[in-house]
């Protein structure tokens, strides 16, 4: 069933300009707020139907400085890229509004509509739920996405190919289409209709009325965008903490066997990170002191500083606060990067900022499933991804956090507010004993490693990458 379509007239232009201005400096105006919004516009269609005569027709009603026009190629959706990786980081912040003139639907459609290896229909569809499931999560965090679809009858196409500059076609060759080709014409007409049921679609054949339509659909997406509030789920269900997270081990190890097995792992680690035909991610969450810095200088120890990333993650800037919470994520994971390994994560959401109570109840219970979609998209595309968690006592804290005061070289580490958070250890128990429950799957599953030895806790580190790797 089509998405019912908002009502159209014709406007006076100069009025329909200043209303899409003035709701543009609305839009603007919402940064910083608690209804703080976005607009993502999705630009897809048939060739000719005056896509971008349309987008550059809303330019000029327009503040042109308030709008961004991202135009790409169509490429193929590759299985070693998560389809969102071309796009991340045009996604709009607060108050911006972004049109994808090229984006992943128009992937898809390439990938399906081309002559050798196309995907099949399984292959297609699991694409779409994958991207539908990603609007959604964008639209609970602010961004509204409006997906709109230029569209011509077969017969006008012909009119318009028959009038068209022989100099422009190397311009009109989306999806690799050949436009005079009606089965092709035909085929790609069914397959955009099984996902077109909510963006509005305009017929293209009145220019005038193409481009004021689209123009007056982007004006009631700046002037009614939506909320897209999610409740929490009521009553939370606090998962039980582990044993080990109360208790971790107090045994030490040997000396004069710690440093031959360390040597021994981290160069067997270094080997099968360089030579997995996946991208590796590995992330580290714990209490403070744990060991995390000192565990990562163990892994990369034989890894030439080109192989990988490491990211210390903390507050958000003020520009990437302004984005969906995973932006900042999203934008760091691209297919160039090998090897990235992360000092705290994405598990911020549901971590420090549920504890802190930085964000709304409605916003930590909905980010498990957001997180747990995020990160098998990630290995649906070849992509591995180790989590770990760095347990210690209470107790052993305290010890180390004394050490690092009385040390010149790491008081860098121990600040006020490392010693406040030992205030919040119960709540931070919790919180992890939560994520280990929602979040521990079958394809990025937990390790916790609960020891007060920095020696055991590293060796044991360099066992989970090798094992989790060797696995699949």
């Amino acid at each position: 069933m089509q998405m019912e379509q908002p009502q159209f007239q014709l406007m006076d232009e100069d009025q329909l300009s200043a209303e899409l201005i003035d709701a543009q400096y609305d839009l603007r105006k919402t940064r910083g707020q608690k209804n703080a919004k976005s607009l993502l516009i999705l630009v897809n269609g048939i060739e000719l139907a005056g896509k971008g005569e349309a987008v550059k027709q809303l330019r000029e009603w327009v503040d042109p400085r308030y709008l961004r026009v991202k135009a790409d190629e169509p490429q193929a959706v590759s299985p070693k890229q998560v389809f969102w990786q071309p796009y991340a980081q045009f996604i709009p912040a607060e108050g911006q509004i972004v049109v994808l003139f090229g984006n992943w639907y128009t992937d898809l459609l390439n990938s399906a509509m081309r002559v050798s290896d196309p995907i099949n229909e399984a292959q297609f569809n699991e694409y779409l739920k994958e991207m539908q499931d990603f609007e959604q999560d964008l639209k609970n965090n602010h961004v509204d996405v409006v997906k709109v679809w230029f569209n011509l009858s077969w017969k006008d196409l012909q009119k318009r190919l028959k009038a068209m500059d022989p100099s422009e076609t190397h311009w009109h060759q989306m999806q690799g289409v050949d436009w005079r080709n009606r089965k092709q014409y035909e085929n790609l007409q069914r397959l955009r209709q099984r996902f077109t049921e909510d963006w509005f679609v305009i017929d293209s054949k009145n220019e005038k009325w193409r481009d004021q339509q689209f123009a007056q659909y982007v004006l009631n997406a700046m002037e009614n965008c939506p909320e897209h509030r999610v409740r929490a789920s009521g009553k939370w269900k606090q998962a039980k903490i582990p044993e080990q997270l109360k208790h971790p081990a107090n045994t030490r190890a040997a000396p004069e066997e710690y440093k031959p097995e360390l040597k021994k792992l981290s160069a067997k680690v270094a080997q099968a990170m360089r030579s997995d035909p996946r991208n590796v991610v590995i992330l580290f969450e714990g209490m403070d002191a744990a060991g995390k810095g000192g565990a990562i200088k163990r892994i990369v120890k034989k890894l030439d500083p080109r192989e990988y990333e490491i990211y210390s993650i903390s507050a958000p800037e003020t520009y990437e606060h302004s984005h969906p919470y995973l932006w900042r994520f999203w934008t760091k994971l691209q297919t160039d990067d090998d090897i990235c390994i992360f000092d705290r994560s994405w598990y911020g959401r549901v971590l420090v900022e549920r504890v802190e109570r930085l964000i709304s109840a409605a916003e930590w219970q909905r980010a498990y499933g957001e997180i747990n979609r995020f990160e098998q998209s990630l290995v649906k595309h070849q992509t591995v991804i180790v989590k770990i968690w760095l347990a210690i006592s209470k107790d052993e804290q305290a010890v180390r956090f004394k050490a690092r005061e009385e040390t010149p070289h790491k008081r860098f580490k121990i600040t006020d507010e490392d010693w406040r958070n030992r205030a919040r250890w119960d709540d931070y128990l919790k919180a992890a004993a939560d994520v280990f429950e929602r979040t521990s799957t079958d394809y990025a599953p937990w390790h916790i490693i609960a020891t007060d030895d920095k020696n055991t806790a590293r060796v044991e580190v360099l066992k989970v990458i090798l094992k989790q790797l060797q696995a699949e």
